[in-house]
């Protein structure tokens, strides 16, 4: 299985300039964030998939559209892939919102309000990333699938922090990862000499 981290959003745009949350519910991608899509998509197209599952979020099926229009299969929305809530790019889409602005993705599955209403803890990630970890391992058709998704649920899923655009392998029968380090690296301030 593929773990692919969506492209950058205007959230990832705003909030890595100033590190406080800019505001932005179910942020889009910008412009980097399209290119580093089409650029996963060139990257993958040759790599067997059969399947794609996203998140709700709409930065994660602006993600998945052009492999998924390259390959000409479906998107199978997923929200025990989405992000960990926290931001307010964590506040999603309903569903029928989503609905109309998809219309060749299949929604009806997916309650109206699929997100959280409060912040969800570092616990439910993980608890929500062994469950789909389980649940893919016991499909043969893990192998050919991609899961586009987030930094905190592929962090559950792997230890690994990727950047936006960035992918990687992930057999779900393997161990999960342990002792995963949630808090985010920062730089060191600079002081004037």
């Amino acid at each position: 299985m593929i773990l692919l981290r969506h492209g950058q959003s205007e959230f990832n745009l705003r909030f890595t300039a100033t590190k406080t949350d800019p505001g932005i519910p179910d942020p889009p991608l910008t412009p980097l964030g399209h290119a580093q899509a089409e650029e996963a998509a060139e990257q993958l197209a040759g790599e067997g998939l059969r399947r794609i599952i996203a998140s709700p979020y709409t930065r994660a099926l602006q993600t998945a559209a052009p492999l998924a229009k390259r390959l000409n299969i479906p998107v199978h929305v997923m929200p025990v892939v989405r992000e960990r809530y926290a931001f307010s790019c964590d506040i999603g889409s309903p569903r029928a919102e989503l609905a109309m602005a998809w219309p060749k993705v299949d929604f009806r599955h997916i309650e109206e309000v699929w997100w959280p209403a409060i912040e969800e803890p570092h616990g439910g990630i993980e608890a929500r990333a062994a469950l789909f970890r389980a649940e893919m391992a016991a499909l043969p058709e893990w192998r050919d699938t991609l899961v586009v998704s987030h930094w905190g649920f592929i962090l559950a899923m792997t230890g690994e922090r990727l950047m936006n655009g960035d992918w990687i392998r992930c057999d779900p029968a393997a161990p999960a990862p342990s002792g995963i380090e949630w808090r985010h690296y920062v730089a060191p301030v600079k002081r004037p000499r």
